[in-house]
C-alpha cells in the first residue's frame, strides 16, 4: 500500500468523518464557526499532513500551525478545542489505515501520521504559549490537563 496514494484516495471520507466527530464534540467556537468552516479547516490540515508525509518535511505544517495558533488564539479558541480538532482528524486517518493496511505496514504508516500530527500539535502549543507570554491568556486554560481530565 502506498500511503500517499491511499490518503489521497480516502481524503473525502476521512475529512467527512473528522468533521462529523468534531461536530459531535460540541465545542463552542467550532459550533459558532459551523460545519462548513470546520470541514474546510480539517481539509487544509489534512492536505498539510499528507504534504508533510510525502515530502518528509514538517516545516510547512509547523508554519501552518503557527498561523492557526495565532488566528485561533486571537479569535478566543481554547487550545483544547484546536487540539481536539487535530485529534479527530488523526483518529479518522488511523481508522482508515488500520482497516486497510497490511499488518506489516501499520507501524510505518501510523508512525508517519503520528509524527506529522504530533509536530502540528507541538507547533500549535508553542504558538499559544508564545502568545500567552505576551499578555493575559484568557483562552489558555491548562488546568483540566493537570487535573487528569480529558474533556470539559
Amino acid at each position: 500500500m502506498d500511503l500517499i496514494q491511499f490518503l489521497e484516495a480516502e481524503s473525502e471520507q476521512i475529512v467527512t468523518e473528522a468533521t462529523e466527530s468534531l461536530t459531535r464534540s460540541n465545542l463552542a467556537r467550532y459550533n459558532e464557526a459551523g460545519p462548513r468552516v470546520s470541514r474546510e479547516r480539517l481539509a487544509e490540515l489534512f492536505r498539510m499532513t499528507v504534504a508533510g508525509i510525502r515530502d518528509r518535511d514538517l516545516s510547512l505544517i509547523n508554519e501552518y500551525m503557527g498561523q492557526v495558533a495565532h488566528d485561533r488564539y486571537h479569535a478566543g479558541y481554547a487550545i483544547r478545542e484546536v487540539q481536539i480538532a487535530i485529534n479527530v482528524l488523526e483518529e479518522a486517518i488511523w481508522t482508515h489505515i488500520v482497516r486497510t493496511a497490511p499488518p506489516e505496514q501499520l507501524a510505518e504508516a501510523l508512525g508517519l501520521v503520528s509524527t506529522t500530527l504530533g509536530a502540528a500539535k507541538d507547533a500549535l502549543a508553542r504558538g499559544y504559549v508564545s502568545l500567552a507570554c505576551e499578555g493575559k491568556a484568557p483562552s489558555l486554560d491548562l488546568s483540566a490537563l493537570f487535573e487528569g481530565k480529558t474533556s470539559g
